[in-house]
């Protein structure tokens, strides 16, 4: 069985709940909710496209710490506060995955912090496997 390996970022929150920006597992990469915080300067930009933005950057930071690419991303999960936002993030979502066009699912749903608006999650599997 291949060894579980635990991806971080480094950000505070990671160790106080106990969790990892990812997890791979042989041919998979499982990249946790993330949501829209600048981790150089922990501040949250207020536009929920901007949100959306570092989101994907934090994601592809991890996935490349992982030893994956955003092109082997299969499975997204979208988490907004409100409707209103959805066509603000797929304008981002939209150009960044593009003609790879992942399996996704949207929800409206409260997130833990009122200056979230947008939380992404992917799964990735290796190309190839």
């Amino acid at each position: 069985m291949a060894e579980r390996r635990l991806i971080s970022t480094g950000s505070p929150f990671e160790k106080a709940a106990g969790y990892s920006r990812a997890v791979v597992q042989g041919d998979w990469c499982f990249v946790a909710g993330t949501t829209g915080y600048d981790y150089a300067t922990m501040s949250m930009p207020d536009d929920v496209g901007e949100q959306a933005r570092n989101c994907l950057a934090t994601i592809e930071k991890a996935l490349g710490d992982a030893g994956f690419a955003m092109e082997d991303i299969v499975r997204v999960h979208y988490h907004v506060t409100d409707a209103a936002f959805a066509d603000a993030v797929f304008m981002v979502t939209g150009k960044v995955f593009g003609d790879l066009r992942p399996a996704a699912t949207m929800t409206i749903c409260g997130l833990i912090r009122p200056e979230m608006k947008v939380e992404i999650e992917a799964t990735a599997l290796r190309r190839g496997a």
